[in-house]
């Protein structure tokens, strides 16, 4: 308490997941005197899941995540691609497909520190070193867990299952951990923002939907580190590229989100005939959107079977679905369904 009251009067407060007894002296000094922004918290954890935190300040909190950066504020530009999606649709335009450029960015990923590298080397490097430094000091901050060599390891494996259907028993598979033990790493993963599960949508009328979620990894570049794959690798590898591309995508429309005044909930689509639609979307008045990443060049009518069917479970809701893919075309493929050039989720229309 003498700590927080003798604290200036505007004062930034970093990794206050390492002191969770100081929110309860933070709560009465935020009683005394209401004005907003006299503190700023800051953490790589997500401090409301720490076991021991004292009080949640709840009421007296406003909590902001951070993402890493994305496209557009690494090309200093403000991208209309969400205002479009759940707006008047997209316009018919020609742009220059992204190629390996589009392999660049995903090896890249978001994190500046290592977007600070002079080389790709050494970038990968960084992510694994950040890893490293995560596991041992923040993990070890929020859980005391016996086996903290497991973790990078089953961070490795969840690399290789990014953009699927979450499998704990083939994440556990190698280790000598019971499926719950494995269940518990995942989440303690997601609450340093490394892992991000993305759950199933549904609606009232769909009785198949298959309940799993889906897993991403919080950065397409800590993937790729992870994995051991460099830009020439992923380009040959077309299986693993479109897994990369999946996760690129997410985040990259995750980060954009953030930035809209009304929420954006996320969530993906898969009924029990395989029928999918990688991202779905749902913002203001409930109203749903539907995204498909393709790493092709060229698009098909048979690329919206997905798409169509979430129009048609979520009827008037519907706002728009687009299929993303590396091609050149802006293009409509039916009422509120487009090709759109991911070069167009990070460029200004």
């Amino acid at each position: 308490m003498g700590f927080v009251t003798e604290l200036p009067d505007k004062v930034v407060l970093d990794e206050v997941q390492r002191v969770p007894e100081l929110f309860t002296s933070l709560k009465l000094v935020v009683d005394r005197d209401r004005r907003p922004g006299r503190f700023i918290l800051t953490g790589s954890a997500n401090v409301l899941l720490v076991t021991k935190l004292a009080d949640s300040l709840a009421g007296r909190m406003e909590i902001l995540r951070l993402h890493p950066l994305s496209q557009c504020e690494l090309g200093a530009i403000k991208s209309n691609f969400l205002n479009e999606l759940f707006g008047d649709g997209f316009k018919m335009k020609q742009q220059a497909r992204l190629g390996k450029e589009l392999i660049e960015r995903i090896v890249a990923g978001g994190y500046p520190a290592a977007l600070a590298r002079s080389s790709s080397l050494r970038r990968a490097t960084w992510y694994r070193k950040y890893i490293e430094t995560m596991i041992q000091r923040d993990v070890r901050d929020i859980a005391r867990i016996s086996s903290l060599d497991v973790l990078p390891r089953l961070l490795s494996l969840a690399a290789g299952q990014t953009a699927r259907m979450l499998n704990v028993s083939e994440l556990g598979s190698p280790f000598q951990l019971s499926r719950p033990t494995i269940r518990d790493y995942v989440t303690l993963l997601e609450r340093v923002f490394l892992l991000e599960e993305l759950p199933p949508w549904h609606n009232n009328r769909l009785s198949r939907l298959i309940k799993t979620p889906k897993l991403h990894l919080g950065d397409s570049g800590l993937a790729c580190a992870l994995l051991g794959v460099d830009a020439a690798t992923l380009w040959e590898d077309r299986t693993l590229l479109g897994q990369l591309l999946e996760t690129f995508i997410f985040q990259e429309l995750r980060r954009q989100a953030s930035w809209q005044d009304d929420p954006i909930n996320f969530y993906y689509y898969r009924d029990k005939d395989g029928v999918e639609v990688d991202i779905v979307l749902e913002g203001r008045g409930q109203s749903v959107a539907g995204v498909e990443v393709k790493a092709a060049a060229t698009v098909s009518l048979r690329d919206f079977h997905g798409l169509r069917k979430l129009k048609e479970s979520s009827g008037n809701r519907f706002a728009g679905g687009v299929v993303l893919y590396d091609g050149e075309v802006t293009t409509t493929f039916g009422e509120k369904l487009f090709a759109v050039p991911i070069r167009s989720l990070f460029e200004p229309t």
